[in-house]
């Protein structure tokens, strides 16, 4: 009784696994790899308890490999070293059985500590699965990260949360001690924020308060019990969403106070300082665009200070960047031009590029009629020249429409100037 839950109902196997169909389902990525033992360095990227560390341990099973484990909260080069030599002495060099490596939390591994990967994992000492919930593009070295396939776990959906708990109150010995009623679960689904883990510990923390052997779960029942354990700020469950939500959605209402009390409340929680940072990226080009476009520069200054410099003086650049952004005009004009272009694709398949607009690289090409006609803007007066430029299936299609803001309505009346036929704006 002294393992949690949801360690002690862990899978052992992919026909006890639970959800991620896409990657260990009958037709997923992994699943033949997985069954034949041969299986290339991954990285497993994906939110809090969504079975990284399960499927990494499935994997070495299914296999029959040795199985070594790091996490990279209190692991350092020296350590990783040591696994290393370990696994060459134990697999041995081009077989399909080498070792193992498992890293827990790979992103919070320094430049230093995945350089010394880098060896292993090209020569085959070791195949390496890196657990992350942080984007592998950011926070893994290019080095490694080329020699890694990235596989996204998703967050569990409803019906694999709730099977999730029927699956453990039929295999605790604890559990099955008392009569269960699951009456309802909305509220232990929600506090789970789609983290089965947390699930689990929420539903044994429920069952172990209740001295009954007859317990019915309701929704009255779990907050009673939860709200009274709940910390301020959980930086993997439904606060750090509900939070993260807040935050965004105060700037872009151009409310600063606002923006920064909820970010106060994520430094104060020890949120991740580049995590708020790449939110603030993404919100300086989706909700202000080219109402500001020095918005996306202040942001991206703002990333590169605060990784290099941290806690706590990151806090004062944060603010001062979360204060521009908030009083910043707003256009999600761009945003919204790229969801109509991408939908426009979808449905229109690969139109031909027309004549005029192709390279002529050869001469066949140029035979063929590529690349003439082609009137080149600067030849003409204002360096423009009313050419078309999409397929001709889309001619006159619109996409971009300029928001109401002094920047963008001068882009209005360039654009009316310079299509005079072509944009209605």
């Amino acid at each position: 009784m002294n393992k949690p839950l949801a360690e002690r109902v862990r899978p052992k196997s992919l026909e006890e696994y639970i959800s991620q169909h896409h990657l260990v389902g009958e037709k997923g990525s992994l699943t033949h790899q997985i069954k034949q033992g041969i299986l290339p360095s991954l990285i497993l990227w994906g939110p809090p308890g969504t079975g990284k560390t399960t499927l990494a341990n499935i994997i070495a099973e299914t296999s029959g490999r040795p199985f070594y484990t790091l996490s990279a909260i209190s692991s350092g080069v020296k350590e990783v070293r040591e696994v290393i030599e370990k696994a060459k002495q134990s697999g041995g060099l081009f077989t399909t059985k080498n070792p193992i490596l498992f890293i827990d939390e790979i992103h919070r591994f320094s430049k230093s500590q995945q350089d010394s990967l880098l060896g292993a994992v090209e020569k085959g000492w070791v195949t390496l699965i890196g657990a992350t919930t942080e984007n592998p593009s950011f926070e893994v070295i290019p080095a490694l990260l080329s020699r890694c396939q990235v596989y996204i776990l998703n967050p569990f959906g409803k019906e694999d949360l709730e099977a999730l708990l029927k699956r453990a109150m039929n295999l605790d010995t604890h559990l099955k001690k008392k009569t269960i009623h699951l009456k309802e679960t909305e509220a232990l689904l929600r506090l789970s924020g789609g983290d089965g883990r947390k699930l689990l510990n929420i539903f044994e923390l429920i069952i172990n308060s209740e001295a009954k052997e007859e317990i019915n779960i309701t929704d009255e029942l779990v907050l009673s019990k939860v709200q009274q354990n709940t910390v301020l700020y959980d930086k993997t469950g439904e606060q750090h969403y509900d939070i993260i939500s807040a935050f965004i959605k105060s700037i872009r209402g151009s409310d600063p106070n606002a923006a920064v009390y909820w970010l106060a409340r994520m430094i104060e929680g020890g949120e991740d300082v580049k995590f708020i940072a790449r939110r603030l990226l993404i919100l300086a080009s989706e909700d202000i665009g080219n109402a500001n476009p020095t918005a996306l520069v202040m942001a991206n200054t703002t990333f590169q200070a605060v990784t290099t410099i941290g806690y706590p003086e990151a806090r004062i650049i944060l603010s001062q960047c979360v204060i521009y952004l908030a009083t910043s005009p707003k256009s999600n004009a761009s945003y919204m031009a790229i969801n109509k272009a991408q939908q426009t694709v979808k449905q229109t398949g690969d139109l031909s590029v027309p004549l005029p607009l192709r390279n002529a690289p050869t001469k066949l090409m140029k035979d063929l009629g590529y690349g003439q006609e082609y009137k080149y803007a600067h030849d003409y007066d204002q360096n423009f020249v009313d050419e078309e430029f999409m397929p001709t299936e889309l001619k006159g299609a619109s996409f971009y429409s300029p928001g109401n803001n002094n920047r963008e309505n001068a882009i209005k009346e360039f654009l009316k100037k310079r299509w005079k036929n072509k944009y209605k704006l």
